[in-house]
């Protein structure tokens, strides 16, 4: 991994950070869910978060340029993730994930770690979500996202997708259909997951289903185009990385050193 172009993302990340003027509420407010739900969520995602920073200091000890890697793509996340569209119905904003492409890439509890990352620097620099709903957005965006994206992925590189020439040659329909998938999987089980912890914490004494079908319902208009809109450039991505850079997906073993060639 080149250093160079992690600095120029670590570089953006932190000029997004000083000059974005306006500041959208966006993932899971502050003050939306009650205390006992936001101890709950918390509960679920510091395990994850904690077995991801022992993985990263597991892979780190045998791999040096593993860490760049990892910075690399918690700036991707934290960019993408940094587009709201307003949901006013449902009291949070719809945005791309990347969680998809860090799943694919990294692994889905390395994903966790960076999302965690990236939601804390939102939260207390940008008041995208919130320091009480971290926990829930993690689990929302990191743990579903993630392990959405990366299972989906591993479903249908299983599925032998032949090629197309003279259109797409060798593996690349295969990457690009499992690649759209699992961004547009992710995308749309972190909304899934959203509209559970939002359903689950306001509801009150009211049943729950009924306001987690309006919840979802709410996010359709703008998250179904941004699902996929999210499964074509994890695809894309994926796809460029064969091109260009095949030994990084055998590294990261999306791929196999067989099929480079194939």
């Amino acid at each position: 991994m080149n250093i160079s172009k992690t600095k120029v993302c670590l570089t953006m990340l932190f000029g997004y950070l000083l000059f974005a003027n306006n500041a959208y509420a966006m993932h899971i407010s502050e003050g939306i869910l009650p205390f006992n739900w936001c101890a709950l969520w918390f509960a679920v995602a510091i395990p994850f978060v904690a077995y991801g920073i022992f993985r990263l200091k597991a892979i780190s000890k045998d791999d040096i340029s593993f860490k760049p890697l990892v910075g690399l793509m918690a700036a991707v996340v934290f960019i993408i993730s940094c587009m709201p569209i307003p949901v006013p119905t449902a009291g949070t904003c719809s945005h791309p994930c990347g969680t998809g492409m860090s799943g694919i890439l990294l692994g889905p509890t390395i994903s966790i770690l960076i999302t965690a990352v990236a939601l804390l620097i939102q939260a207390l620099f940008l008041a995208h979500g919130g320091l009480s709903t971290w926990g829930a957005n993690i689990v929302s965006m990191g743990v579903m996202g993630s392990f959405a994206g990366y299972l989906t992925f591993k479903l249908f590189r299983a599925i032998k997708i032949p090629p197309i020439p003279p259109f797409i040659k060798g593996g690349q329909v295969g990457l690009a259909v499992a690649g759209f998938m699992a961004g547009l999987f992710a995308d749309w089980a972190t909304y899934a997951a959203t509209s559970v912890e939002l359903a689950s914490g306001i509801r009150g004494n009211s049943p729950f289903m009924p306001l987690f079908w309006k919840i979802l319902i709410a996010f359709i208009p703008t998250q179904l185009p941004l699902g996929i809109l999210e499964g074509a450039m994890t695809g894309g991505m994926v796809v460029l990385l064969y091109k260009k850079r095949p030994d990084l997906l055998v590294k990261m073993r999306v791929i196999k050193p067989e099929e480079v060639t194939a």
